[in-house]
């Protein structure tokens, strides 16, 4: 089994104890991305709809430094503080991701880093020739 830790200054660094992904072999595991600007490392400001397509701008970021794309994603954890925002969740994503689509969990919580509205993290499996 081979271990890497992917890295990538396209999306917000780690703050803490974390990777921003671990491959291992052709399998990825993205670690949660909220709505941070990689640039000012903040949160960016605006409503529900910025905030989902800045998480998932980072998803991809560390994706392609992967070696893959948001569509080699197999399992995605959509982590919401409210969720009547679902539906927003569903209409981006279909901009973001072609067919098949990933397997997905929408999971409502009480509160997030950050005071973030949103959190996503995933598993992506990456083509044979990248491995």
């Amino acid at each position: 089994m081979s271990k890497e830790t992917i890295s990538t200054p396209l999306a917000p660094q780690a703050i803490g104890t974390y990777s921003q992904a671990v491959k291992v072999d052709n399998t990825v595991y993205l670690s949660g991305q909220i709505p941070l600007d990689p640039q000012t490392m903040q949160m960016v400001d605006g409503d529900i709809d910025l905030q989902i397509r800045r998480v998932f701008d980072n998803l991809k970021a560390v994706a392609e430094a992967a070696g893959g794309s948001l569509n080699d994603i197999v399992k995605l954890n959509v982590f919401l503080t409210d969720l009547s925002h679902f539906p927003i969740v569903n209409e981006i994503m279909a901009e973001y991701f072609h067919q098949p689509y990933p397997a997905r969990a929408a999971i409502g919580v009480a509160a997030l880093p950050k005071s973030a509205d949103v959190e996503m993290d995933g598993i992506l499996v990456l083509p044979n020739e990248y491995y």
